[in-house]
């Protein structure tokens, strides 16, 4: 093409940028956020009492009763409900588009024959592209003249090692070159690009809800469905007795209690604020609900560079003179030769960005750092030491050369395999002097190389010698003396191995799926304690069933390796049939797909992709695999915690309920026991700053020495919903009690003023109790002993000052406070009693299903 000389014209690319679109990742599916707005108020339990409100309006206007107070604190429930909603969804939804808005790298070009720079998000099809190393490839293009070119293309194969590139050959948009430079022209752009295609699939797949989602809804529809079912017998059997204004407000009355209207609202922030304690922890949430289904994660699949890893090639072991050494153990002045060859025969340039950065090939960079750190960097010996020649690396060679001249005397540094470089020498250092090698020598190099390779180390082999006169090139790596071996691994991160021991601890399965080598993925495995019976590479996959690959999970293979993207999708698959909640990690574009598909789609924030990052529920801050770690630990203290506060919030409703209609099918009153202002007021201050606190219990101790809840393991299981119905009977019955016994002593505005009061009372008791079976003292969460204290107090407004006419309460004297002493005590006690027979009951009928399944 003609624009391989020159590039385009600025004309040509305008036209071609307005024909064809901006080189990006576009994100199809947005959100607007009116229906973000709309969806908050969808709910069932938000409409009933939607439809409460207005029922009670109408009867109002024909009424000469205006409850405006009942109604106002009705839609000021909702509004607060949905507007905490809207806000948080609608964050979440803005993150996401922030991730694509993110600055993309400039992009060298030619435009009008000259080199320019521009952002990448500018460039078309037709463009030369000018490519060095550092550089972030912009758009797929095919290379029309290169340089010693080395490209990263791990995000789209999970292969770790550089990729030679050649004339002819393509680059990926958003892979990066490691060493070389190259000229290519522009072939694909935006969503037509690799990247761009998966990113498509991605737009194509449906989100599946979280189990926890789909619960919360199913329990929502259920409580909607008894609510309006009570109601309406409630209203009938009133019409009889109180008329019909009273009869509504009985039925409404019902509604109100039986609706936990801070439900949604305590689900959404407690779910906020542990998205925000694991941001503190490096793990960012980008939906809501996966804060919770991290507590019942499973299995985690991750990769391993840069997870498991640091994602940096280390030098770890040192051959030298007939002897390995840990690289922290070599002694630089003994070895001045060796580390002079790790630095002079190095490509690797130092820049500075902000902070100093190494660029070049891997392995040199690896190398560089250690003779760096030994006190031999660039800057201290190129002041002695000028390199005049250069025997680049050829693979049939297996080795490369340099040529240092160092005053007078001239050296040549050889590194390469060392069963290559031991060839080319005749000579070994040993104690510093030079001698003739010998076949012992060389058959314990070998040695030391095979035992380096089974660790799954990379091996180089160093040689030198001394040269007067001229050399050519052909000579100069023959007659070499041999140095020593330097063996080098992407180490595994120093926390992981303790990380892996706590999922050990907490039934939760670990498996290895990477693009990269089996033998370095199992090295790795087991520095960090992760055991695998065996591995399995993606050609062997391709030729298995999925009852086989089945059958190697089950026999404990966790490690799977030279992986492409359908490989990890099919694994995960097998592994969700069976019942597993999984927990996927990938960096790169081609891992963005299982992450979609994930229970747990966990993004690398350091090195992902923004494909990768788009198509996850949670993205690594830090990259670091202890840090999933710490996030499921949080989910399983949200998961307790919403346990806790549904069980809360559900007992107190149904003993409001209950009280309701007992009082209205049994008791001779002119009016409701409890009107509707007083329910809602009984509910705005029980489930709001005391149910949200209690949203905010810490850990137990114990948390992550438990298995993982199985899938079918919901919220509300039999043993809290038998909890449930028996601690709501027990309260009705109390203040059933207390009602009646303060109405044989007072009068009826005394005796319901004692019910109102009553409640809130009894339903901090019931905190206590659930606090009390978790072994959690008081202190240990003192945002809720405030709450209480807070919510005490207004109570005390609402009946001790004017404010209590608006809610039809009276000042209680001692008398009714002293029922009420009695019956918080009987409470307290009973409940104790009653929540531990249950426990113990179902602890034991759970240790006999365990032994008839082991049977």
């Amino acid at each position: 093409m003609e624009t391989e000389k020159l590039g385009l014209s600025s004309n040509e690319a305008r036209k071609l940028l307005k024909k064809f679109g901006r080189n990006e990742i576009s994100r199809r599916k947005k959100v607007s956020a009116w229906k973000i707005l709309l969806a908050q108020f969808s709910s069932p339990l938000i409409l009933i009492l939607i439809f409460s409100a207005i029922l009670l309006g109408f009867v109002s206007y024909f009424s000469s009763e205006k409850n405006l107070l009942d109604i106002g604190l009705i839609v000021a429930v909702v509004l607060i409900s949905g507007i905490s909603g809207f806000f948080q969804d609608y964050k979440a939804e803005k993150s996401i588009e922030a991730i694509q808005k993110m600055a993309m790298p400039k992009a060298r070009v030619i435009r009008d024959g000259i080199e320019t720079l521009i952002p990448s998000s500018e460039i078309v099809k037709g463009d030369v592209i000018l490519l060095d190393e550092g550089s972030i490839v912009p758009a797929d293009a095919r290379i029309i003249s290169s340089s010693k070119m080395k490209v990263d293309e791990s995000i789209l194969t999970g292969e770790s090692h550089a990729v030679k590139k050649r004339k002819g050959d393509l680059v990926y948009m958003n892979t990066s070159v490691v060493v070389g430079r190259a000229l290519a022209i522009v072939e694909k752009t935006g969503m037509g690009t690799a990247i761009g295609k998966i990113a498509g699939k991605l737009e194509s797949m449906e989100e599946e809800k979280s189990v926890f989602y789909q619960e919360m809804q199913d329990l929502s529809k259920k409580l909607s469905f008894m609510v309006i079912i009570a109601a309406i017998i409630i209203t009938v059997a009133g019409f009889f007795k109180y008329g019909l204004f009273n009869s509504i407000l009985s039925g409404v009355a019902l509604a109100v209690a039986a609706v936990p209207e801070g439900l949604p609202a305590v689900l959404i922030l407690s779910l906020a604020a542990g998205s925000k304690v694991m941001a503190e922890k490096k793990a960012l949430i980008r939906r809501l609900g996966v804060v919770e289904s991290m507590g019942s994660v499973n299995v985690i699949c991750t990769d391993k560079t840069g997870t498991l890893t640091k994602n940096e090639m280390q030098v770890v072991t040192i051959f030298s003179e007939g002897i390995s050494f840990r690289a922290e153990e070599v002694n630089p002045e003994k070895n001045i030769e060796l580390i002079k060859n790790f630095t002079l025969n190095n490509n690797v340039r130092e820049t500075f960005d902000g902070k100093e950065r190494l660029v070049g090939d891997e392995t040199e960079v690896a190398l560089y750092k250690f003779s760096k750190k030994k006190g031999f960097g660039k800057e201290v010996l190129e002041k002695s030491s000028k390199r005049i020649a250069e025997i680049p690396f050829d693979p049939r060679r297996a080795m490369m050369s340099v040529v240092i001249r160092e005053g007078t005397l001239k050296k040549v540094y050889t590194k390469g395999a060392p069963e290559a470089v031991v060839r080319r020498c005749d000579r070994i250092l040993i104690g510093g002097k030079v001698r003739k090698i010998r076949k012992k020598d060389i058959e314990r190099i070998l040695e030391a190389n095979n035992e380096f390779a089974s660790k799954a180390l990379r091996v180089l082999g160093f040689a030198f010698k001394e040269v007067r006169g001229k050399i050519r090139e052909s000579e100069a790596e023959k007659n070499l003396i041999w140095l020593g071996m330097a063996g080098m691994i992407d180490p595994p991160r120093p926390e992981v191995k303790k990380a892996v021991g706590e999922c050990k601890s907490a039934g939760i399965r670990v498996i290895v799926l990477t693009g990269d080598n089996p033998l370095t993925a199992r090295a790795i495995s087991e520095r960090i304690g992760l055991k695998s019976s065996g591995f399995v590479i993606g050609e062997e996959l391709n030729h298995m069933s999925d009852n086989e690959i089945s059958r190697k999970l089950s026999e404990g293979v966790n490690i799977f390796a030279r992986l492409n993207p359908d490989h990890k999708l099919r694994i995960m698959s097998i592994l969700k049939e069976k019942g597993n909640i999984i927990a996927m990690t990938g960096d790169g574009v081609n891992d963005a797909l299982a992450l979609k598909k994930a229970d747990v789609g966990i993004a690398m924030g350091i090195r992902g992709t923004e494909v990768a990052k788009q198509a996850s529920d949670l993205v690594l801050l830090d990259d670091n695999f202890a840090t999933i770690v710490s996030a499921i630990r949080e989910g399983r203290r949200i998961f307790d915690n919403i346990r806790k506060f549904v069980n809360y919030l559900l007992t107190s409703n149904l003993a409001e309920v209950l009280i309701i209609f007992f009082a209205t099918i049994f008791l001779a009153l002119k009016e409701p026991i409890l009107l509707p202002v007083q329910l809602l007021w009984i509910n705005l201050l029980t489930d709001g700053l005391p149910a949200i606190a209690l949203g905010l219990d810490p850990a137990r101790r114990d948390i992550m020495k438990e298995k993982p809840r199985k899938k079918s393991e919901h919220v509300i299981d039999k043993r809290l919903s038998a909890i449930i119905a028996a601690i709501g009977v027990k309260k009705t019955i109390i203040l059933i009690l207390t009602f009646l016994v303060t109405l044989h002593f007072y009068n009826d505005a005394v005796a319901r003023t004692t019910v109102f009061t009553g409640i809130i009372l009894y339903e901090f008791v019931r905190i206590g109790v659930i606090r009390s079976s978790e072994n959690l003292g008081w202190f240990s969460n003192k945002l809720l002993l405030s709450a209480l204290l807070i919510s005490i107090v207004f109570q005390a407004i609402v009946v001790y000052t004017p404010l209590r006419t608006l809610f039809r309460a009276v000042p209680l004297g001692t008398g009714p406070l002293a029922i009420l002493g009695v019956g918080v005590i009987t409470g307290y006690a009973s409940a104790i009693f009653i929540t531990r027979t249950i426990n113990t009951w179902f602890s034991g009928s759970k240790e006999i299903t365990d032994e008839k399944n082991k049977e």
